[in-house]
């Protein structure tokens, strides 16, 4: 049920392009990934609507938060009032603080999916999880060797069958 409703919302959120990712930039993203860096979302094709972005996290935090306010409420009606301005202000700040978290995780969620899907095209006979870290290796060895974009394909294909 809970990948159910990440899906919805992924397909909320985010553009992607009808394009396939090229083989380079795939490259490029698995090996940014793998050492835990930061991805060109535009390289594998996908844009976070952040308009869509907020409206999904404002429902997310209202399914969350209206029920704790319900409580807080009777709870702060006999305590003096300086805690609710306090407890308030506190609670702005977190769901601020919260929407960066959630916009970085949804763009992360997006990046290794489309990571993924990409791979399925240009490897379809080495399994992501078993084969990411070897093709990350091999790419940056292709990089030093400055091996042509044509001749990339090959050298990985090659290089992943000697295994």
């Amino acid at each position: 049920m809970f990948d159910k409703i990440k899906n919805k919302i992924l397909d909320y959120v985010f553009i992607i392009s009808k394009q396939p990712v090229l083989l380079k930039d795939l490259l490029v993203a698995n090996d940014l990934y793998t050492e835990k860096m930061r991805v060109d979302a535009s390289k594998l094709g996908f844009r976070l609507n952040i308009a869509r972005a907020y409206i999904a996290f404002a429902i997310i935090a209202f399914v969350i938060v209206f029920p704790i306010a319900i409580v807080g409420h009777v709870l702060l009606t006999r305590i003096d009032s300086h805690i609710s301005i306090l407890a308030s202000i506190l609670l702005t700040a977190l769901i601020f603080i919260y929407f960066n978290i959630f916009r970085e995780k949804l763009v992360d969620i997006m990046t290794i999916n489309r990571i993924k899907q990409a791979w399925k095209n240009h490897f379809p006979y080495f399994p992501y999880n078993e084969y990411h870290e070897k093709v990350a290796a091999l790419y940056e060895k292709a990089e030093k060797a400055e091996i042509s974009k044509k001749e990339l394909e090959v050298y990985i294909l090659d290089n992943l069958s000697k295994e």
